[in-house]
């Protein structure tokens, strides 16, 4: 008569655990990457090569038919500097994000960068990586 043991040890691998974690994470990256984008302006960035650490406060737009936004809200060049005061104040610490189409000229990136001098702001100019 063979001895057998009462005590089996099952061999199974339950994979309930591993996909919710997985499922959990999904659903983490899915939201945080729609909170990502600070323009959903549809502008042809110029190609630069440098990046800055700085973290801008606030986004200062262009598009290609000259029409200036400061995040979402469209505004003036006239209005732009007191919108700009209103919502950063005085802090010399403070850095504005510009986009502006590529195909925007020259000379209304100046008029912005003229904007951002005379009230002590630190201006980054956004750019499509090359």
């Amino acid at each position: 008569m063979p001895i057998s043991s009462r005590n089996k040890i099952s061999i199974n691998f339950s994979s309930v655990g591993m996909t919710d974690v997985v499922f959990n994470l999904l659903i983490f990256f899915m939201l945080t990457s729609t909170l990502v984008h600070p323009t959903a302006l549809k502008l042809l960035l110029p190609k630069g090569s440098t990046q800055t650490s700085a973290k801008p406060q606030t986004t200062v737009s262009i598009t290609a038919d000259q029409k200036y936004y400061v995040e979402q809200q469209a505004v003036s060049l006239e209005t732009l500097e007191a919108v700009l005061k209103q919502k950063l104040g005085a802090n010399p610490e403070t850095y504005i994000s510009l986009h502006a189409d590529k195909n925007v000229p020259f000379e209304t990136v100046v008029a912005v960068l003229n904007i951002a001098q005379k009230n002590n702001y630190k201006l980054i100019i956004a750019t499509s990586p090359k």
